[in-house]
């Protein structure tokens, strides 16, 4: 039996079928079909099984995947590399193919980490780019490892700048805006007051906000007075 026969067998195995109903419901643009219905934790540990194959690429080559919970494998596996030329290769050659906002949330390499530097130019090729996980991916990226010690303005300017009709790259414009008041309140604060996003995406930032346990009190009221009412 060759890897992908295998893999198909195995989750098939793991398969839960009150977790694909709740999946089914959350990830409304993945058809319904292809779903199996595998929880993380066992897709976890199943990545870390494949990624030790001599015979992975096999499976990393079959793309694009016939299921939803093998496109998250492949994140897995690919968030696991330790070269990190490799991983970026992968990556690239895997977004493509993504095509919900749970696996490219659920991708994030480590490795990225030590490497930040080089990260940049594949962010901004991703957020520039026209494809709705692509920009998610890139957004998510600066949200993850450029919001602390590598907190530079220009990165919430360039993704201030992002004018989307897709739902899934602008709830992640509002996370990241979010991510970043509680983090960086001062610095990013301006982009609130001066309407910096659209109507949409500010406001949803603002709720994400107040529903943070890290922004004071005092903040939130302030936030709150910020929200834009419509036809305002």
């Amino acid at each position: 039996m060759g890897i992908l026969d295998e893999i198909n067998e195995t989750l098939k195995g793991l398969q839960d079928l009150t977790y694909r109903d709740l999946q089914i419901k959350i990830i409304p643009n993945v058809e319904a079909e292809r779903i199996i219905g595998v929880r993380t934790p066992e897709l976890r540990s199943f990545a870390k099984i494949l990624a030790k194959r001599e015979d992975l690429g096999e499976f990393l080559d079959d793309l694009p995947h016939r299921y939803f919970d093998e496109d998250q494998l492949h994140a897995f596996i690919v968030s696991s590399m330790k070269d990190y030329a490799l991983c970026i290769e992968e990556t690239e050659r895997f977004l493509p193919y993504v095509d919900n906002w749970a696996t490219c949330d659920q991708m994030s390499p480590k490795i990225f980490r030590k490497h930040r530097k080089e990260l940049l130019e594949h962010i901004y090729a991703w957020i520039d780019s026209k494809e709705t996980y692509k920009i998610r991916f890139g957004i998510g990226m600066l949200m993850e490892h450029f919001l602390d010690e590598d907190f530079d303005i220009r990165y919430p300017e360039r993704v201030a700048c992002i004018r989307s009709d897709e739902y899934y790259v602008n709830m992640m414009t509002a996370w990241y805006f979010a991510t970043a008041l509680a983090k960086q309140y001062d610095a990013i604060l301006p982009f609130i007051e001066k309407r910096k996003l659209d109507t949409w995406t500010h406001n949803k930032a603002i709720q994400k906000s107040v529903e943070s346990y890290r922004i004071t009190a005092e903040q939130k009221e302030y936030l709150k007075s910020l929200k834009i009412k419509k036809n305002a």
